[in-house]
């Protein structure tokens, strides 16, 4: 469970819980109470309660559902939601469930109306048990404890018998547009337009860093193919892969069909042949890569010489050339 310790040691734990209370109390008691709120089944499952919008916030989590997830956060949170990468939005759902891969949801509930939502995952699957919710105003917070569904150890909230394995972390809610929308994750404030500006930098940079390994392994692909052909390949679709039988010139196989295609993780990739000489020497050619959209996908741009030596810069989304400085 070492992505659970990792996830609840995330950024500013204790600036975010002063802010928790500093901005979600003031606001709370600025609302009136929702009829949730004063319902007598609030700790059951029932319908517009917080433990019934935590299962199946989970379950949407558990399948990766953009959409279902969505509905469960703050006007504020979803809208940053929105603009996150792919990536990034499926990368906040895993955190809650601790699997990787999309998992199929199934929930069972006890004796006391208290769901236990199953993730079953390809390879692993979790069980996360929601425990009965604390309130106040318009704020729930409500025990989730997590374990490994391999694991068949009897678990109850506060039970000195709970397994070894499960991790216990307590989950905010909101009341807010009528439902109940996610606050924060242990000492965590959900504050996505915040971590919006963080993950897509940190994507930016990963995808920089895929630029730089795709040129070289295009300039590789080059230099294969005009040995064994040669000459140089007329375009970026002739390195690829073959619609049906053997490779050939046409289609060599040298890099898969989105490559070939001229864009691969965030990069438009160029290639152009520059011409042999009057004087009989060899034909050369450019190869260059920019951001596909500038400052969302990447920053840098990139260029490889003459010599296979790569060179970058910030060109604010134009070609980059011999004359920036070498990247490695």
């Amino acid at each position: 469970m070492q992505r659970t310790k990792k996830f609840l040691a995330s950024r500013g734990a204790i600036l975010a819980l002063l802010a928790l209370f500093a901005c979600a109390g003031s606001s709370a008691r600025a609302q009136e109470k929702s009829p949730a709120l004063s319902s007598p089944n609030l700790t059951k499952a029932s319908p517009g309660t917080p433990v019934a919008a935590l299962r199946d916030l989970l379950s949407a989590a558990c399948s990766q559902s953009e959409e279902g997830f969505a509905k469960f956060l703050t006007s504020r949170n979803a809208q940053s939601f929105a603009h996150l990468t792919a990536a990034a939005r499926v990368a906040l759902m895993k955190r809650l469930v601790l699997l990787d891969e999309p998992g199929k949801p199934s929930v069972t509930t006890n004796e006391a109306g208290r769901p236990t939502v199953r993730c079953e995952g390809p390879a692993l699957a979790t069980e996360m048990r929601i425990g009965g919710p604390v309130t106040e105003d318009n704020l729930a917070f409500l025990p989730l404890e997590i374990r490994n569904a391999a694991d068949r150890s009897v678990v109850t909230n506060n039970n000195d018998d709970a397994s070894p394995d499960a991790r216990e972390i307590q989950i905010g809610l909101v009341h807010d547009s009528g439902g109940w929308k996610l606050l924060s994750v242990g000492l965590l404030l959900l504050d996505l337009p915040s971590l919006e500006i963080e993950w897509n930098r940190a994507s930016m940079d990963q995808n920089e860093r895929d630029a730089i390994r795709t040129l070289k392994e295009v300039a590789k692909a080059i230099e294969t193919y005009r040995r064994t052909y040669t000459k140089l390949p007329g375009s970026l679709s002739n390195l690829g892969p073959p619609a049906k039988g053997a490779s050939t010139s046409a289609a060599a196989g040298l890099v898969d069909a989105e490559l070939a295609a001229g864009s691969k993780s965030g990069y438009t990739f160029r290639y152009v042949i520059v011409g042999a000489s009057a004087v009989g020497a060899p034909a050369r050619y450019a190869l260059a890569a920019t951001p596909l959209v500038y400052g969302t996908t990447g920053r840098r741009s990139f260029f490889v010489d003459e010599n296979g030596l790569i060179h970058g810069a910030d060109r604010q989304g134009t070609l980059a050339s011999g004359a920036d400085p070498r990247v490695e």
